[in-house]
């Protein structure tokens, strides 16, 4: 989350498409990172008669006005306005703070004037310009994934049974405003250097040393390396600390080692099926082979550190994520805070407990970042707290379409 290295569990799972997996099967595997050609948006203006079905998402809206709100309150911070205009190729008016303020308050207003499905669709086409991302394949094809804010057991002090921290910043992490992203290392002699791998962190005890030990970058400690892992990726966690204490932790920076795939590292070695390829199967793999643990979670090179944190998981933006209203995108190519529709499919349990894939049609919020989340390819949806929203933001995984909205 906070800008978010929960990397979703895309950055835990993300797997690399090959012929006839989740996504049907093709002669080559897509690269939904690809860059954007260069002097092209991630945003193109379309033509009213190629609006999705807005009408769709018009019976559920539950949590909609909260995440509306939060966007608001960021578009009145000062730091917004570094943002903005937001360029899109085909229209040179581009998209103003005013009107990322506009857009959000106008449609707060239609939500309750709307009827019903088909006039939401009519005040839309009559009110609004609407914008699709290219993808990445100018075609439009995004992929969509899931996040969550997991619950784990821990501990403030090291135990046998709680050996693996959750390390604060530590103070020569070098990152750039505005969006913290990280430079290196700074030397005794004033040098930036590339930061340590998690390997070197890790294997060679890298914070036991004089100097990070007068730092007690020790945040809290958890039972495995794979948990530790999951908080890396997620960006965010909550920790039960067995005394009825539950403590929330966040985001604060990453190292500039690149992120590495577990979930990819599986696969390529054929432990795990890439139609198969979820959380649970993971944690499952790890739990009845746990010496290869390390092996594979050192093919992340990247390395995130954490602050205690009051109140619920933030985003990018520094605002609450809400479950299927906040989304993550790269911050680079896409408007930050502005409403947007997604057109996929994602996981639900039903009263059986059965989890199916369905049609996920639904208004969102652009309010977060991610470490795996690149390019105009990519979208991870925010699924909530604690083990069900785990169980289903790891079993996420299609193409659809994302849009934004802008008032005219």
């Amino acid at each position: 989350m906070w800008p978010t290295l929960r990397v979703v569990l895309v950055g835990l799972l993300c797997v690399t498409m090959t012929s006839c997996g989740w996504l049907g099967c093709r002669k080559k595997p897509k690269d939904y990172t690809k860059a954007l050609p260069e002097g092209e948006t991630a945003l193109v203006k379309i033509d009213p008669k190629d609006y999705p079905a807005f009408g769709t998402g018009f019976k559920d809206r539950a949590g909609l006005i909260e995440a509306i709100d939060h966007s608001l309150w960021w578009y009145k911070q000062p730091s917004a306005k570094q943002f903005f205009p937001y360029k899109v190729v085909n229209d040179p008016k581009g998209i103003s703070l005013d009107r990322c303020v506009a857009t959000l308050e106008a449609f707060k207003k239609v939500l309750g004037e709307a009827k019903d499905a088909a006039d939401l669709e009519r005040i839309i086409a009559e009110r609004f310009d609407v914008y699709m991302s290219r993808g990445c394949d100018e075609r439009g094809t995004v992929l969509f994934t899931g996040y969550c804010t997991p619950i784990f057991k821990g501990s403030l002090v090291r135990t046998p049974d709680y050996n693996y921290p959750l390390y604060k910043r530590p103070d020569d992490l070098v990152t750039k405003d505005p969006d913290g992203t990280p430079q290196g290392r700074r030397t005794e002699s004033g040098e930036v250097v590339r930061y340590y791998t998690r390997r070197e962190i890790e294997t060679n005890q890298i914070f036991n040393q004089p100097k990070y030990i007068a730092q007690k970058l020790e945040l809290v400690w958890l039972k495995s390396p794979l948990e530790v892992h999951i908080c890396h990726v997620q960006g965010s966690a909550k920790i039960d600390l067995g005394d009825g204490t539950i403590m929330n932790v966040g985001y604060h920076g990453k190292t500039d080692r690149p992120y590495g795939s577990v979930g990819l590292a599986l696969v390529a070695d054929k432990k795990i099926p890439a139609d198969e390829l979820s959380l649970s199967k993971m944690i499952e793999y790890f739990e009845k082979y746990p010496h290869e643990m390390k092996y594979y979670v050192y093919k992340n090179d990247s390395y995130v550190f954490f602050q205690k944190q009051e109140g619920e998981a933030r985003g990018s933006i520094n605002v609450p994520v809400i479950p299927y209203r906040s989304i993550a995108t790269d911050k680079a190519v896409f408007p930050r805070a502005l409403l947007s529709y997604c057109v996929t499919k994602a996981p639900r349990r039903d009263s059986s407990g059965k989890v199916t894939l369905e049609p996920f049609y639904a208004f969102t919020l652009d309010q977060d970042a991610g470490g795996a989340i690149r390019s105009a390819g990519r979208c991870d949806i925010y699924m909530g707290v604690g083990p069900d929203a785990m169980l289903l933001s790891g079993r996420t995984r299609a193409e659809g379409k994302l849009y934004y909205l802008a008032i005219k």
